[in-house]
């Protein structure tokens, strides 16, 4: 899930981390698709090495997508996966590895997550069922026309994407399918190496990842300079990748799109929600007008998305400048930093504990720690953490002086959410004022309303074809109104008539409904009536106070460990739903911090049973779906039909609480011991432990070397592990018994996909290099390791900066950036036009605003020299492109930021070339040139135009 806000909030700080992907899309060639040769160099600028998939972030997009229909069946699913992947692979075109990590069962602290999140998924799909059936019986009441009502059996149950049930055991099957064909067939992917690991192998996606990641540096031979890319969305990512101390790592990710578009629940039309929906016209001469019927523009819905890149090799150019601590007692570590930056950063909430109540990252929460992070550094004598160890006495030290200002922060949320609820109310009053100066609307049911008088602006038929729908959806609905009014109408009961009186005069401005909060945290007393409400204790229970904080430090160190050296125990987890507050750290520095060794993770089945609720039993074996249902199970307490959501001072049920009772495992095993016998052979392959699994090509050097395993494989060798070292990955390896053979066939698990025939593709089970339990991965930077090329400039954390800040298209440095300024914005109207669906929207916005603009200057005389921003400090006017460096017309502009004094990216004072022609002369061809021109001389290039060669106030070239 990661965590809430975050990328937000580092996106806006420090955006230059974000570049926009450059993707190649397949050709149509008189009317046959030609596929993208991902075997060509990389067109974002930079070779990668490693492509790592977080699959669940595949999966669940792919399966039931919230902005484009949704696949028919599991086959459809299937396919839209291996296409997703497809799309990435072609993006990051990695030329050594591909990763796919399936979330396996997870830790215990993790599966309490994953219960609330879908007990609180099945209990909302049960409300909206009978939300749209209550709809639905309203308005075929009233004579408008629906679609048939979707069956049962339709509806995908996503709660089946958990470790241990058949669909994921298929989804297993598909996937190893789907590799075996990119391997046989495509040439891009004939020179790597794969390795998946199903749901069937322990742990989160990302953590087999990060593990894996971790044991390969730890090996004497590991290469340090490797690009590696993590796809995923999850905000934690950023902190996982930081913790690796890689110095070339990439997230790649969807860009996030707010509001995307959704058909309504009722008549399956974009453009409204379930609750304002009026009907859809009937099918004229059996022809359904669709989806898009009445819709103006529809181009959004089903859109793909375009990729961006997270560079977090910026993002610690960044934290660099920004954590320099000068005049520390002790010698600076920026690596040691940026691990107790992330440290920090778990205050605000990750997947296993939740965020301190004065902690919100929308409040600056993040800012707040890292400012009591650098005052309290130098009390401390040394650095927090170290290798996923906490020094606790000097974690003591900044919550001390974060609970100070506890009471503060408390007072100050609240009077800035009176100040926003009497914004909204002045707002709404405004409106109510000037409700006479706007076009006044005829009310109806199902009629469209109609402007009377001069509206702001003309109306535009975008699209005819759309507006002769929307035409013909307005007379049916008409028509259906009418038809409605001539029917006896039942008289309306007294909630209906309440309705409609608090539809009348909702255009009154009222306060809002206050949010229920008894604890009221902006009044003295909080604490008390904080424990009372929450934890159901006293108030005169220090004692408790102290329990619930001393829990929450060693979840604390728990998750430190669990990113930097691996799971410290599968059995902890945090026992409380609520956090306690800053001030209730005390004599934290004595805690143990020892967790319990040689913990085992629950099988698949078993996890099933501690994370399902009781509608989703049909995914779990039968004989044990009757401990969910049945009354006098010994369990049954487990499975609550209802459950109370505390909104804990939020606004919305989504960031509530869910008061779900934690499961007694030894309750949970004890009732399953009598059912175990009567699972199926199936049932208990779903339920045991596997294997990753590494496959490799005929091209690959590791080809001969496991195929001759196979050749010479006994019967006592089945279990055998072989040293595996091929290509800059190291492990072991197991003989695998679905092995397909040289030559050999591999059915086809879909429909409609052929069998692949004469294989020459080798797999076994794969395992990582082993480490013994006290063994210690140390957070460093590994020798050899080179400083990639920086990016940023001197300034550009000030807000006017990141203010003008660019989005930058592909990796490489020289690219062009899209530069929505001046004439360019002009001919666009603000927004790149295009016809069809857009594929990606930022680098056509791009491709649009440059050749507008060199348009538009096209005619403009050349300037004398530049008089724009002339007196503006260097680091502004690198920003905007001046250029010093000799080079002719045709040269695009390249700053040369290779010459730093110190490690900091501060320049020498040669940076300006001797001024030997101060008042500058043409070339022959006529140009300005400004090659020799001194400071308050320079030349300005524009991004967009790269024939540029001076600028002036008036905007010439």
């Amino acid at each position: 899930m990661g965590v809430p806000a975050f990328f937000r909030w580092l996106s806006r700080k420090y955006p230059s981390v974000i570049v926009y992907c450059v993707e190649e899309k397949p050709k149509d060639i008189d009317g046959v698709k030609v596929p993208v040769d991902s075997s060509q160099p990389n067109p974002n600028g930079v070779e990668f090495d490693n492509l790592y998939l977080d699959m669940n972030g595949i999966i669940h997009p792919c399966t039931h997508p919230e902005d484009k229909p949704a696949p028919k069946s599991e086959d459809e699913m299937m396919i839209a996966i291996f296409e997703c992947i497809d799309r990435l692979f072609s993006i990051v075109r990695p030329r050594k590895l591909l990763y796919m990590a399936i979330d396996g069962v997870a830790p215990r602290a993790k599966m309490n997550q994953q219960r609330s999140r879908r007990f609180r998924a099945s209990k909302e799909t049960v409300e909206k069922i009978e939300e749209v059936s209550r709809l639905r019986e309203e308005l075929l009441n009233k004579g408008a026309y629906l679609p048939p009502e979707k069956s049962k059996e339709t509806h995908f149950d996503s709660n089946c994407i958990t470790p241990g049930t058949p669909f994921m055991d298929h989804l297993s099957v598909c996937l190893d399918y789907y590799i075996h064909d990119r391997l046989n067939n495509d040439p891009a992917w004939k020179g790597i190496k794969v390795i998946l690991s199903d749901a069937s192998v322990p742990g989160e996606g990302e953590h087999k990842i990060m593990d894996f990641i971790r044991r390969q540096r730890a090996q004497p031979d590991h290469d340090p300079n490797t690009q590696h890319v993590l796809c995923g969305a999850d905000a934690d990512l950023i902190m996982l990748g930081l913790a690796t101390h890689e110095p070339n790592f990439t997230i790649i990710r969807e860009e996030f799109r707010a509001n995307k578009p959704r058909p309504c629940d009722l008549c399956n039309q974009l453009g409204h929600d379930m609750h304002d929906c009026v009907g859809c016209p009937k099918p004229v001469d059996g022809v359904k007008l669709g989806i898009f019927a009445g819709l103006v523009d529809v181009k959004t819905f089903g859109e793909e998305i375009p990729f961006i890149f997270v560079r977090l090799s910026v993002l610690r150019e960044y934290l660099e400048k920004e954590l320099m601590m000068p005049g520390l007692p002790f010698k600076y570590d920026f690596e040691r930093v940026i691990d107790d930056w992330v440290f920090m950063c778990f205050f605000v909430g990750n997947d296993f504990l939740p965020h301190l109540p004065s902690l919100e990252i929308r409040e600056g929460a993040i800012d707040r720690l890292v400012n009591l992070y650098k005052d309290c550094v130098y009390k401390t004598g040394g650095f927090v953490t170290d290798s996923g160890e906490v020094n606790l006495n000097r974690v003591q030290l900044i919550l001390n002086e974060l609970g100070k200002v506890e009471d503060e922060i408390f007072k100050n949320r609240h009077q800035t959410e009176l100040d926003f609820k009497q914004r909204n109310a002045n707002r709404k009053r405004a409106e109510l004022q000037n409700k006479d100066n706007k076009p006044s609307w005829i009310p109806g049911g199902q009629f469209a309303p109609t402007p009377l008088g001069p509206t702001s602006q003309p109306s535009v038929i975008q699209n005819p074809r759309n507006a002769a729908a929307e035409g013909r959806k307005q007379c049916a609905n008409l028509r259906l109104g009418l038809e409605a009014m001539l029917r006896p109408q039942k008289r309306k009961d007294e909630s209906q008539e309440l309705e409609q009186d608090k539809t009348i005069k909702g255009d009154i401005p009222v306060e809002e409904e206050e949010t229920s909060d008894e604890v009221r945290l902006w009044e003295d007393g909080f604490k008390d009536r904080y424990y009372e409400s929450k934890f159901d204790v006293g108030k005169d229970d220090i004692n408790f106070r102290i329990k619930v904080a001393h829990e929450y430090v060693r979840g604390l160190c728990w998750v430190l460990r669990y990113y930097y050296q691996g799971c410290a125990c599968w059995k902890w987890f945090f026992p409380y739903h609520y956090a306690p507050f800053a001030s209730d750290f005390v004599n934290v520095g004595s805690l143990s911090t020892e967790f319990a060794k040689g913990s085992q993770p629950f099988r698949p089945l078993e996890q099933l049973m501690g994370v399902f609720p009781a509608a989703s039993s049909s995914h779990v074996p039968k004989p044990w779906a009757t401990l969910m249902h049945d009354p006098f199970s010994p369990i049954i307490d487990f499975y609550p039909v209802d459950f109370k959501i505390d909104l804990n001072g939020k606004k919305f049920a989504w960031q509530g609480v869910a008061l779900l009772p934690f499961v007694d495992e030894t309750r949970l095993f004890k009732a399953l011991e009598a059912f175990y016998d009567k699972l199926t052979p199936a049932e208990r392959k779903r339920n045991t432990r596997g294997d990753d699994k590494v496959y490799i090509g005929m091209d690959n050097t590791g080809y001969t070397f496991l195929k001759g395993l196979y050749d010479s494989q006994k019967e006592e060798t089945a279990e055998e592990e072989f040293n595996f070292c091929f290509d800059g990955v190291q492990g072991k390896i197991l003989l695998s018994k679905d092995f397909i053979g040289h030559l050999g066939t591999l059915a086809s698990p879909i429909r409609n996909l052929p069998h692949l025939r004469d294989n020459v593709v080798v797999s076994a089970r794969f395992r990582d290099p082993k480490y013994s339990s006290d063994f210690v991965f140390k957070a460093k930077r590994l020798k050899g390791a080179v400083q990639p090329q920086r990016v940023l400039k001197p300034g550009d954390l000030t807000f006017a900066q990141n203010r003008n800040w660019r989005p930058q298209i592909g990796m490489a440095p020289a690219t062009d950036r899209a530069f929505l300024a001046h004439s360019g914005i002009l001919k666009t109207g603000g927004v790149a036009r295009t016809t069809g669906v857009v594929s990606n929207q930022g680098v056509q916005n791009a491709v649009l605003v440059q050749s507008a603009a060199k348009e538009s200057y096209k005619s403009v005389p050349p300037s004398y020299g530049n008089r724009f921003n002339r007196w503006q400090p260097y680091q502004v006017q690198q920003a905007y492109g001046y250029s010093t460096v000799g080079r002719n017309n045709n040269t695009p502009f390249q700053g040369n930021y290779s010459r730093y004094s110190n490690q900091y990216g501060q320049r020498d004072n040669n940076r300006f070339q001797p001024n030997n022609n101060p008042r500058g002369q043409r070339n022959t061809d006529g140009r300005f040139d400004g090659r020799n021109v001194g400071r308050r001389g320079m030349n300005i290039d524009r991004p967009f135009n790269k024939s540029c060669r001076g600028f002036s106030r008036g905007g010439g070239c």
